[in-house]
């Protein structure tokens, strides 16, 4: 039987909103504004203090929080880099993006996906996350709706409550797959509707949609969603697929290239996250001059040196090769994972074929463990802000050494009863053999997960 946790339990750190302190001293004036209360995060980087104070205990951390390859940048595209540089390649640039990468994304996007892109439709960004948000003030006033996946990526669903926008989430179910079709989309659509955020290869699931997947959305859109609405495609993990998968752009769609901003970047596909360099192709000229305004008053422009050099990535012939070696690594690994995981009692875990996460259901564990009554004995305000999830995986990371993320990190709003965690597959192959076995150890560590209750949640 599981028994009580005592009222006491502090909530997990990454509550956030609740946390800030508005007010220097009583009866001062606030310090931030009310709308930063509103504001989200992603807490795979949040829980960075966490795993450092976990570190400074004395155990090691096996990171399996962050999605970042665990490559290095390939040698031909680091030795153009320090080429650039040495040409002095780092002054002001364009705003919009230095000409060379704007053909070069143009080109290649085109290409894959059978349009005609011109380089005037291409915004370079300093990654691909500031189009999120940029695109929610572009396109929305407040009290518009945005439509996004749910779980997904949490950046989508933030920026909305920041710009006092309406969420709206599209819950995706694992029984589906967590596919996302026409029957999820339709019955969010209204009048208000002004974004729709799609994700394919999808974080945290690694879903993958088909061509009549995204057909079906696409004759939705084009029948129901008001003109000036626009489908925003985060197509990031398109190089990371598994089993023969296909990438599928919703841009393909006849009629929805004039509806539909494509962005993806450098971060995954050649493992160069720290290089910042990302790309959005948007339906018109006109909306991509707007972007770039965006990009004046924000950072001016992004550096023209690494900007160049994500050129050359995209177009050299070495990087297929250096795509696909990594590819096929991620791809053992998902082997590995997905049958350590599906070994242990109290988790399910269904096999992904794109990006490098996987996504088990832990519910098993959480009952086991008794986290779905150590929840339910928080005080209200804590309950809005943490899940039986939250738990084990606070308590996975301080007793067992192991960084993942909980479903809650993946939207908010409506997700109670989900019990998940996402893990990176971006980590050594060794460490994740580990982390299997510190994760079935956890599992079935009651003793210790009263233990942790007890201690009181960290904050």
């Amino acid at each position: 039987m599981c028994g009580a946790a005592p009222p006491s339990v502090a909530g997990p750190a990454h509550i956030g909103a609740m946390a800030i302190q508005l007010e220097e001293t009583i009866g001062a004036k606030p310090r931030f504004a009310a709308r930063v209360a509103r504001f989200g995060s992603e807490n795979a980087f949040r829980i960075a203090p966490h795993i450092r104070r976990v570190e400074e205990s004395g155990r090691r951390v096996i990171r399996c929080n962050v999605g970042e390859p665990d490559f290095p940048l390939a040698p031909h595209i680091a030795a153009e880099l320090k080429r650039q540089i040495d040409r002095g390649e780092t002054h002001y640039v364009d705003p919009q993006g230095v000409e060379p990468l704007r053909r070069a994304v143009a080109k290649s996007v085109g290409e894959r996906r059978g349009l005609h892109i011109t380089p005037d439709r291409v915004v370079i960004f300093a990654g691909a996350k500031p189009p999120i948000g940029f695109a929610q003030q572009v396109y929305c006033d407040p009290g518009d709706e945005v439509i996004y996946p749910s779980p997904g990526f949490p950046i989508y669903e933030s920026f909305t409550r920041f710009l006092y926008l309406e969420p709206v989430p599209m819950h995706l179910s694992e029984e589906n797959g967590f596919a996302c079709g026409a029957r999820q989309l339709e019955p969010l659509l209204s009048s208000r509707t002004r974004l729709v955020y799609l994700n394919f290869p999808s974080n945290p699931t690694g879903a993958v949609a088909s061509r009549a997947q995204l057909e079906e959305i696409g004759r939705l859109f084009l029948d129901k969603a008001p003109a000036e609405a626009r489908v925003y495609s985060d197509e990031v993990y398109e190089d990371i697929l598994y089993d023969g998968a296909h990438h599928e752009s919703i841009a393909s769609v006849p009629g929805m290239e004039q509806r539909t901003i494509i962005v993806s970047g450098v971060s995954k596909s050649y493992a160069w996250t720290g290089g910042r360099i990302g790309w959005a192709v948007f339906p018109t000229a006109e909306e991509a001059a707007v972007f770039r305004n965006f990009n004046i008053n924000y950072f001016s422009c992004v550096c023209g040196y690494n900007q160049l050099a994500a050129a050359y990535a995209i177009e050299a012939p070495e990087s297929k090769a250096s795509i696909a070696q990594m590819v096929q690594t991620f791809q053992r690994r998902r082997a590995l994972v997905v049958d350590g995981l599906n070994a242990i009692p109290g988790i399910t875990c269904h096999k992904p074929r794109g990006a490098f996460y996987v996504f088990p259901n832990i519910a098993g564990v959480c009952h086991e463990l008794c986290a779905v009554d150590a929840y339910e004995s928080l005080p209200a305000m804590q309950r809005l802000t943490t899940s039986p999830a939250t738990l084990v995986q606070l308590f996975v990371l301080f007793h067992h050494g192991v960084a993942t993320l909980d479903r809650r990190s993946f939207g908010t709003i409506g997700n109670a009863g989900a019990h998940y965690l996402r893990l990176s597959i971006a980590t050594g192959t060794d460490d994740l053999v580990e982390a299997m076995r510190r994760l079935g150890e956890a599992a079935a560590d009651r003793r210790g997960f009263e233990e942790f209750i007890r201690q009181g949640v960290p904050v």
